[in-house]
């Protein structure tokens, strides 16, 4: 009997084996991305920006031919960026998700489509926490389920 009830788990204990054991890419610590981003009509160079929840970005803007702005949506991070004068902008992606930035400055008549996107992966240490978490969950509630706790019998004495 003991041994049926260890049976029914195996399945929840090799799945969480595997959640713990598969090689996935973790960053030990957050990295600081250092870009140079220029800024000419109508584009952003580089359009996108990939990087891990919670590195820090160090990005200098440099606009090449008139006068640009900045925005970072969901960050509330602008500026204005003139040529020939480099601007410096520092923040750490603390927030998982895609997020466009955009020229904040009317710089001709394209100017609505200048955009980009900054791309903030999860931290997959926490996602594997989260999967381990569930899968240890979900075998409880099945155990509780299969092998629900017996009521104490009452003794009677003759």
């Amino acid at each position: 009997m003991k041994r049926d009830r260890l049976l029914s788990l195996a399945p929840f204990v090799g799945l969480a084996l595997v959640i713990l054991l598969i090689p996935l890419p973790l960053t030990v610590k957050p990295v600081t991305h250092v870009v140079t981003m220029t800024a000419d009509q109508f584009a952003f160079d580089p359009p996108v920006l990939r990087v891990n929840y919670g590195d820090r970005v160090r990005l200098t803007l440099q606009a090449t031919d008139v006068v640009h702005g900045f925005y970072l949506d969901g960050y509330g991070i602008e500026t204005r960026v003139e040529p020939g004068i480099s601007q410096q902008i520092e923040f750490v992606a603390d927030q998982i998700g895609k997020y466009r930035f955009r020229c904040s400055v009317s710089c001709g008549t394209l100017h609505p489509f200048m955009i980009g996107e900054l791309v903030v992966n999860p931290n997959l240490t926490f996602a594997r926490a989260v999967g381990l978490t569930a899968v240890i969950l979900a075998g409880t509630l099945f155990y509780l389920r299969r092998f629900p706790p017996r009521e104490p019998r009452e003794h009677t004495t003759a």
